[in-house]
This record gives C-alpha cells, sequence and structure tokens, in this order.
C-alpha cells in the first residue's frame, strides 16, 4: 500500500522531523524577514545641525532633535583632545561661535574618524582665509560620534555630544516591527510541526492511564515516527506482560485452593470416629477452611475475570446499597448528592461499597454514606462509630487475609479479604481507599474513582 505523503513524513525518525522543524521554520523565518527588509527605505543617519548644537549650549540642557535624537550638555575640566581643524571643522566652529555670540577660539570640536561633515556651498569655493559665513551657504552638519566644547569664564568647558542613552530610532522600531510579523506568520507552521511530533506523547498518557484504570484496555494503534512505532510496540508488550503475569499469579492461588478442598474432604471423613469434643472442634476448624477457600476463590474469579464497564451513575449505586442495607432493619443513612457519572463495572463496585458497609455495620453498629466530587474524582465516603484502626496497621488491614485481633476476627465475621476486594476493586478503576480515624472516635473509607 503506498503511503501519502504526509504519511511518509510522519513515519520519519523523530529526530529527523525535529531538524526538520527548526531549519524550515528558520528558512521561512529570513525569507520573511529578507522580503520586508529589501521593501524598506535604508535608514537615515543621525545628523546633527549647527544650529542644534548651539541650541543646547545655551540653553546648557539636553536638547531634542529630529528623528528621536537628542544633544546632553555637561560641564568638564577635561574635554577630549582634537587636532588640527579643517575647513569644515572650521566652518562649523564658526557657526556655533556666531550663534552664541562668542570668539570662535573659545569653540573647541572634536570628531571621530567615522563621523562626517556635510557643507552644500552653492557658490563656488571661498578662500581658506575667509572664516565669515556666506549668504548662501547652507548649514552644515555633523553624524557620528562628536563633543563640542565651549570655554567658560570660570575656566571650565561646557561641552555638548549626542546622547548615547538607549533608545529605539524609528527605523529600529520598524526593524523589530518586521521581525514580529515574520514571527507571527511563521508559528502556525511551527505550531503544526511541534504539535503533529508532540501528538504521540499525549496518546501514551491516555494509554497509561487509561491501562491504570482498566488492565484490559485495546492496545495502542501502531504509526507515527519509527521511534513512535518502536516505543508503541514495547508499550503494547508490557501491558500484555503485566496481564500475563496478573492471571498467572491469580491463576496459581485460585489453584492452590481448588486442590485444598480434597484433604479437606478427606479430613472431614476421617474424623468422624473422633471423640465429640475433638470431633466438634476439628470440623470447625475444617469449616472455617473451607470458608476461607471459597472466599479466596471467588476472590481470584473477580479478579481474573473483570466485568463489562458503561456509563454509570454513583448516587444512585450508593443510595441502592443503602437501601439495601435498610431493608435488613441496619442502621444507616445516606447523604443527597449530585449526580456524578463514571465508566466502570458496576458489580464490582457494588461489592466495594457492599464491603464497606458491612465493616461499617460489624465494628461500629451503624454507617453514614456520602458522594462529592474533587479535582476530577469522585469520592466515596462511608464512616462508622466503631473502635477504629490503630495508624500502624492502616495499610495491613487491606492484605488478604488480614484480621486484627480481637475486635476483627471471625467471630466478628469475614476471614480477611473484604478489604482487599475493596482496594482491588478501586485500584483496577484508576482510584484507591484509605482509611481516616475520625475525631471523637470511629472511622472513615475514603474510595476515590476518577471521573
Amino acid at each position: 500500500m503506498r503511503l501519502s505523503l504526509r504519511q511518509r513524513l510522519g513515519s520519519g525518525p523523530l529526530f529527523l522531523q525535529a531538524i526538520g522543524l527548526v531549519i524550515v521554520t528558520l528558512m521561512a523565518s529570513q525569507i520573511v524577514s529578507t522580503i520586508f527588509l529589501m521593501r524598506v527605505p535604508q535608514p537615515p543617519p543621525d545628523v546633527y545641525r549647527a544650529s542644534e548644537v548651539a541650541q543646547a549650549l545655551r540653553t546648557r540642557q539636553r536638547t531634542d532633535a529630529r528623528e528621536g535624537r537628542s544633544i546632553v550638555v555637561k560641564t568638564t575640566d577635561n574635554i577630549r583632545g582634537a587636532g588640527e581643524d579643517n575647513r569644515r571643522e572650521q566652518e562649523f566652529k564658526h557657526i556655533v561661535a556666531e550663534q552664541l555670540a562668542i570668539d570662535p577660539t573659545r569653540v573647541q570640536i572634536w570628531t571621530d574618524p567615522g563621523p562626517r561633515f556635510v557643507i552644500r556651498d552653492r557658490r563656488p569655493p571661498r578662500k581658506e582665509t575667509d572664516n565669515r559665513r556666506r549668504p548662501g551657504l547652507e548649514e552644515p552638519v555633523v553624524f557620528g560620534d562628536f563633543e563640542v566644547a565651549v570655554l567658560q569664564p570660570d575656566g571650565f568647558w561646557l561641552a555638548a555630544s549626542p546622547d548615547h542613552r538607549f533608545r529605539l530610532a524609528p527605523w529600529q522600531q520598524r526593524i523589530l516591527l518586521i521581525n514580529l510579523l515574520s514571527a507571527l506568520i511563521v508559528s502556525p507552521l511551527a505550531w503544526l510541526f511541534a504539535r503533529r511530533m508532540s501528538a504521540p506523547l499525549a496518546t501514551f498518557a491516555r494509554a497509561a492511564e487509561q491501562l491504570g484504570r482498566d488492565p484490559n484496555a485495546p492496545p495502542l494503534e501502531m504509526g507515527g515516527s519509527t521511534e513512535v512505532v518502536s516505543a508503541v510496540a514495547s508499550f503494547n508488550q508490557m501491558q500484555r506482560r503485566l496481564r500475563r503475569y496478573v492471571e498467572d499469579r491469580t491463576a496459581m492461588v485460585g489453584a492452590i485452593a481448588h486442590d485444598l478442598r480434597t484433604p479437606l474432604t478427606r479430613l472431614r471423613f476421617r474424623i468422624e470416629g473422633a471423640p465429640d469434643d475433638v470431633r466438634a472442634k476439628s470440623i470447625g476448624d475444617i469449616d472455617q477452611m473451607d470458608e476461607m477457600i471459597s472466599t479466596a476463590l471467588a476472590f481470584v474469579r473477580d479478579a481474573t475475570q473483570p466485568g463489562d464497564r458503561s456509563q454509570l451513575e454513583l448516587a444512585s449505586l450508593l443510595e441502592t446499597v443503602f437501601d439495601d442495607a435498610a431493608e435488613s432493619g441496619a442502621d444507616v443513612k445516606v447523604d443527597r448528592s449530585e449526580k456524578i457519572v463514571i465508566r466502570g463495572d458496576s458489580m464490582a463496585l457494588r461489592r466495594l461499597i457492599s464491603n464497606l458497609v458491612e465493616n461499617a455495620l460489624k465494628f461500629g453498629g451503624q454507617a453514614r454514606g456520602r458522594l462529592t466530587r474533587s479535582d476530577g474524582y469522585a469520592i466515596i465516603e462511608i464512616e462508622d462509630d466503631g473502635p477504629g484502626v490503630p495508624p500502624e496497621e492502616m495499610e495491613r488491614v487491606f492484605e488478604p487475609f488480614y484480621r486484627r485481633e480481637p475486635s476483627r476476627n471471625r467471630e466478628t465475621g469475614g476471614i480477611g479479604l473484604g478489604l482487599a476486594v475493596v482496594r482491588t476493586v478501586a485500584r483496577a478503576h484508576g482510584g484507591d481507599v484509605t482509611l481516616h480515624n475520625r475525631d471523637g472516635g470511629g472511622l472513615t473509607a475514603r474510595v476515590s474513582l476518577p471521573i
């Protein structure tokens, strides 16, 4: 079967897809920026007129010039060294002195090798000795780094120079706008690439969550890059191994429990001729062992053969279990709650609630239930007024066949599988169950199930 271009691109190595994303994004950004820059006029240099420099020296404060430029003025006792003035520098100095009405000898100017003076003369060049500004001569300007200083009567210099503080010139603002526009144009392309590359990770996250809720969840479908296909195959293989591991262990327990019934049956026949007191005690022990084996077989059967899961409403299920207990004369009460719908095994969840209600009645004399919602979980709480459980045994009571003495023993009911079944069912649905001693006495069993 021939693959489309999109499928061929998506099935390539993830490393190459990442490199392609970087290259395509950079090339697209550069192409867009180049197209915009070619249509933008060349930015003009920062040009300062002689009159602007003179104005700053006259007012002795920073002067804002055109196009966002500014000139700063400071008083100093040391100015930058200046060599012999050329004709253009002399012209600039004379105009500044003329604007300030001072002797040109009090004016010094320094420029770096980069700046240039521009003087447009509409008339024939004048002699070098003629320092007066003639009619028709346009005002000279300078651009670049410079310093024009005027000697003050107190011996200090008043120096004017370009303001070098960081600021965005109009042409720089245009460049930033161009880069922003190119990024906005390229962003959808990058988003599509990134989403396509990250989609397998989201699929793995959903699959892992589904596996925690339902061990019999269907395997993932193959597809995507070579790394993703390899990871999907490993995930499916892990899921099969986990299922086989659980099935093998539960099958082994079931086989042992089943095979134990044969020697128990032989023992029952052999003690028929024993004395009455010995026979009664032996039959009681055999009955207890037979009950444990039956319960173990039921536990294994339920663990290995989970029921079908469907959408069910927890509040109705909780009220049904409590109504059944109330019909038998038990002291039970359930709070009305909002309707919360989850996907689960109705028979298993009913057994979970029933076991908790039975425990509350056996060890506390009454049971109170409620259903709430919290952070994406349905919370079932069942309380009793019993003696509670010591903190060091909060986890041990969930172990199969564990019974606390003397309160939680066979005489009070059960063989130690009730809470084990509760935790197994809760965790099979992606949730859990915990026990909490209540202030003033009593125990609260809290079951959390993902919605």
